[in-house]
């Protein structure tokens, strides 16, 4: 087994566990492997051990990779920070956006998507912990976001995601993770998606009802920035 089959398989067993922890199927928490900066026979190599979920933070290198890989039948995600002159080429060639944080982005994102690929899947990040140098709405923006967002045409709000402030401490990684879902929880029934959590909280997202648990360093190691 190569050491990403492994690294998956040992993700996929943490995941189990902190499902059965909060008595969860585990069915419902998704594996989104963060696949920036890596090569596309890296994705082939991760799809062959059974993932089929990808989320690529810079365009132009998602789109290299998707030429690449078109014979395979994977799930594209976008996760990064959006600007302006980005969202055509986001709205065409990804099944998710988990980083809307404005309502330009998202009525671009409304007009640029093809009627041929049906809605695409929408989250709103929501920056829960106030950190300057984060992306996201503030917290008491997401209700009427939410609500202008669900009117657009060619999107599906699903839910919301957040990437909150670095901790050790558990108890405050569920804090901010609880503060995520009791937003989703204030929108209504008709959301289902919590984004939250990466390889060293992945836990704490799980036991406060996370769907999506977006893992790069323990799937793939340390990212090497420097790779061209």
């Amino acid at each position: 087994m190569s050491t990403i089959a492994t690294n998956i398989a040992k993700v996929g067993a943490r995941i189990r566990e902190a499902a059965q922890a909060s008595a969860r199927d585990a069915e419902s928490v998704g594996l989104l492997a963060v696949s920036k900066t890596q090569p596309a026979e890296v994705i082939r190599e991760a799809f062959g051990a059974g993932v089929k979920d990808f989320g690529e933070n810079y365009l132009q290198e998602a789109l290299d990779k998707q030429t690449a890989l078109t014979d395979l039948a994977l799930h594209w995600h976008f996760i990064g920070p959006i600007q302006s002159n980005k969202t055509k080429a986001i709205a065409e060639h990804f099944d998710w956006v988990h980083s809307v944080d404005r309502l330009k982005i998202a009525q671009r994102l409304s007009e640029q998507r093809p009627d041929s690929l049906g809605p695409l899947n929408i989250c709103l990040q929501v920056n829960v912990s106030g950190e300057a140098s984060k992306s996201g709405c503030a917290p008491e923006a997401v209700a009427g976001l939410a609500e202008a967002i669900a009117e657009l045409p060619r999107l599906r709000l699903r839910g919301l995601m957040t990437i909150p402030a670095p901790t050790e401490d558990p108890t405050e990684q569920r804090r901010a993770f609880a503060r995520l879902r009791q937003l989703k929880e204030a929108l209504g029934p008709d959301l289902d998606t919590l984004s939250m959590g990466m390889s060293q909280d992945l836990e704490a997202a799980i036991a406060e009802g996370a769907t999506w648990v977006r893992i790069g360093t323990a799937l793939f190691g340390a990212r090497d920035y420097g790779r061209p």
